[in-house]
């Protein structure tokens, strides 16, 4: 696994971060959208670490990782307390909190009350603003 100092904000110009993501990516990771249910949830079921598509800092375990029937990955916590925050979001007429990256600020999706033990917690992220990176 790559380690990453999450001080060390990535800070990139619009232009930039189109020029690197792909358009989906671009959309999700810096504008804030959502990919639509089961278009990106196809990662291998194998030990490994989800990094950022903007910055490649390593933001969730596969361990972790589990069958929420949504169409999104969901992981019931990141991989460190360091490696996302969390940011209040009331945008379409909801109430929610935001999930993005602690090291370049991407919009990775939205963390909900409803998951599995031990946390309880269902991280829903956009598969598009993940790249896996499999162990071994």
């Amino acid at each position: 696994m790559k380690e990453h100092d999450v001080t060390d904000k990535i800070v990139k110009s619009d232009e930039e971060w189109r020029a690197q993501l792909s358009d989906l990516a671009y959309k999700v990771t810096r504008k804030g959208g959502t990919e639509r249910a089961f278009t990106n949830d196809n990662y291998p079921k194998a030990p490994g670490v989800f990094h950022c598509v903007c910055c490649d800092a390593p933001l969730f375990d596969a361990e972790a990782k589990f069958d929420s029937g949504t169409g999104w990955p969901s992981f019931y916590e990141p991989a460190s307390g360091e490696a996302v925050e969390e940011r209040e979001d009331n945008g379409w007429f909801m109430r929610r909190t935001e999930v993005v990256c602690a090291r370049c600020d991407a919009h990775l999706g939205h963390v909900f009350n409803d998951g599995p033990q031990p946390t309880g917690l269902r991280y829903c992220m956009n598969g598009a603003a993940l790249n896996f990176e499999q162990e071994g």
